[in-house]
């Protein structure tokens, strides 16, 4: 996805589905939710939708919530009055009443405290705004409201830190998008479009990808989706390549997870088929997926450990992940915590859930032969692969 005309970039069925929740949502004034990790794009989408409104021509506002402390964030929403906080040497209208008659966006909604999430159902009940310092409610304004989060707001509602009121009252159309790593066919698309935005960028060539690099590419967890992809896009070009680009010239992180994939078998574990619920095949890209996960910076209890006892993975898939780590370590479950990206001090804790899964898995079958070492890009000594 990139803005261009804010123009959705890939042919994915995830893509084709989004188009589509876009155009509808486009037709109405509705109050628009959209779900998505960071960097997949849910700006994009807000924009997209407001380009196709009613409002287009209208202003459209974008907030990010995280990144105002929350006394400024009442003041840059609501606006303020003149002497009514150090600093507030003017009347400000606040981004609500400068949205008037187009859309204002509210990304990382998630993140906004109780608060404010009380003055946003406010907002959203009636209209009015109160700006801070002010003595009475400024008139309503006719503002459309489209929000974004990368949080579980239901989970943050059992938690007690979100409003389930404004939950419902923002979550009139729905809209969820894809991270990158659920439509790996739109990778070649869009670093197709960063390379040549890049290469324009920076007055160099656009390089050549070998068909290695390209698989690489596409086979990557891309845990910072379209944006690490531009990101990595613009590093590329940056490089000044004068051949083609092969796999293993990519960014470590890309070639962290070659080397794994390289040094993990099909096969799935034998050892423990007996807690198995998918097929083989389904849990050796699983395991090779998770692994692609580590090797991007994600760390056990994250990427494994939440995901299984939410279930959402099966115990076969972690036997499968143990049996593929013990693979590259030679048996090694010290050396697994590495590849894990755990501390030393969580090999008890760590120890303790595989047993009581089933899934530790007997380390003799694994120490056959000699490792070699590898070295990351500063240097320093990295796994050791079988």
């Amino acid at each position: 996805m990139h803005k261009s005309g804010t123009v959705l970039l890939g042919n994915s069925a995830a893509i084709e589905t989004l188009r589509r929740d876009i155009t509808l949502a486009a037709r109405s004034n509705a109050k628009v939710l959209i779900l998505g990790e960071t960097g997949s794009g849910k700006e994009v989408v807000a924009r997209s939708i407001h380009e196709q409104s009613t409002r287009s021509r209208r202003p459209f506002i974008a907030v990010n919530c995280s990144g105002i402390p929350e006394t400024l964030l009442e003041s840059e929403l609501f606006g303020h009055t003149r002497g009514s906080f150090t600093g507030a040497y003017r009347d400000k209208p606040g981004v609500i009443r400068q949205a008037h008659g187009g859309t204002l966006f509210l990304d990382e909604l998630g993140e906004m405290s109780l608060r404010m999430q009380a003055m946003l159902l406010r907002f959203t009940e009636s209209g009015e705004t109160h700006p801070v310092g002010a003595d009475a409610p400024a008139p309503p304004s006719d503002v459309r409201l489209i929000t974004a989060t990368n949080r579980d707001l239901r989970a943050q509602i059992e938690a007690g830190a979100f409003r389930q009121d404004l939950y419902y009252r923002l979550n009139v159309i729905l809209i969820r998008v894809a991270p990158l790593r659920e439509r790996p066919e739109d990778v070649p698309v869009l670093l197709a479009y960063y390379l040549e935005q890049a290469s324009e960028s920076h007055g160099t060539a656009v390089p050549a990808l070998t068909a290695d690099a390209h698989a690489a590419l596409r086979n990557y967890a891309w845990p910072g989706n379209v944006r690490e992809l531009r990101n990595m896009a613009e590093r590329l070009v940056l490089a000044d390549w004068r051949r083609p680009v092969d796999a293993h010239d990519l960014p470590f992180e890309v070639r962290a997870t070659v080397d794994y994939q390289a040094a993990i078998p099909a096969e799935p574990v034998a050892a423990s088929t007996t807690v198995g619920q998918k097929s083989d095949e389904q849990t050796s890209v699983i395991a090779r997926r998770l692994l692609e996960r580590f090797a991007a910076g994600e760390d056990f209890w994250t990427a494994v450990y939440r995901p299984f006892k939410s279930r959402e993975l099966t115990r076969q898939d972690l036997a499968n992940l143990i049996d593929a780590g013990l693979r590259i370590t030679n048996g090694s479950y010290r050396t697994l915590l590495t590849v894990f990206n755990l501390p030393s001090t969580d090999y008890k804790r760590f120890h303790a859930f595989l047993y009581q899964q089933n899934c530790n898995l007997p380390v003799g079958p694994y120490r056959k032969r000699p490792r070699r070492k590898t070295f990351s890009s500063d240097g320093r000594s990295a796994i050791a692969y079988p």
